[in-house]
């Protein structure tokens, strides 16, 4: 594993993704450490850039938000200026909740959360109005079986 991290910092990874809300005293009983030196560890993690903040699930469907939508877009420009402004456009879209740049027959992926569709069209509509792309083709999820799983530390 990079950036020299043990199997107390592992288990302090695996504990925290399964339970952000963890109390400091908690945490450091689950690992077997002292709340010191819980904190010491926590804060190395953070200097790192291995831990980067705190977040909160929350349950789309209980925000009407029941449409996911993998977005899969081809361009034919490539330059750095065309991908700086790009991913400006792209990043103004609150409904775009993940986006990668890939390889293979596509050159990115979004990923969208909305309500329905008249809202992902609308959402369709912004993001071909921002830049020029090739093709754009949309993939509307049935079920999630797991998403947003902890990673594998």
């Amino acid at each position: 594993m990079s950036k020299n991290i043990d199997q107390i910092d592992r288990d302090l990874l695996r504990a925290l993704q399964r339970d952000g809300s963890l109390s400091q005293r908690d945490l450091a009983e689950r690992v077997g450490l002292s709340q010191n030196a819980c904190w010491r560890r926590l804060r190395a993690l953070q200097d790192k850039g291995i831990l980067r903040g705190t977040r909160a699930e929350v349950d789309r469907s209980q925000l009407d938000l029941g449409l996911v939508v993998f977005v899969m877009l081809r361009t034919r420009h490539h330059s750095a200026e065309w991908l700086a402004q790009f991913r400006r456009h792209v990043l103004t879209i609150p409904e775009v909740v993940d986006f990668h740049r890939i390889g293979g027959d596509y050159d990115y992926q979004l990923k969208v959360v909305t309500r329905d569709m008249a809202s992902y069209d609308k959402v369709y509509q912004r993001l071909i109005a921002g830049v020029e792309l090739d093709s754009v083709t949309s993939y509307f999820a049935m079920e999630a079986i797991a998403e947003g799983r902890p990673l594998p530390v």
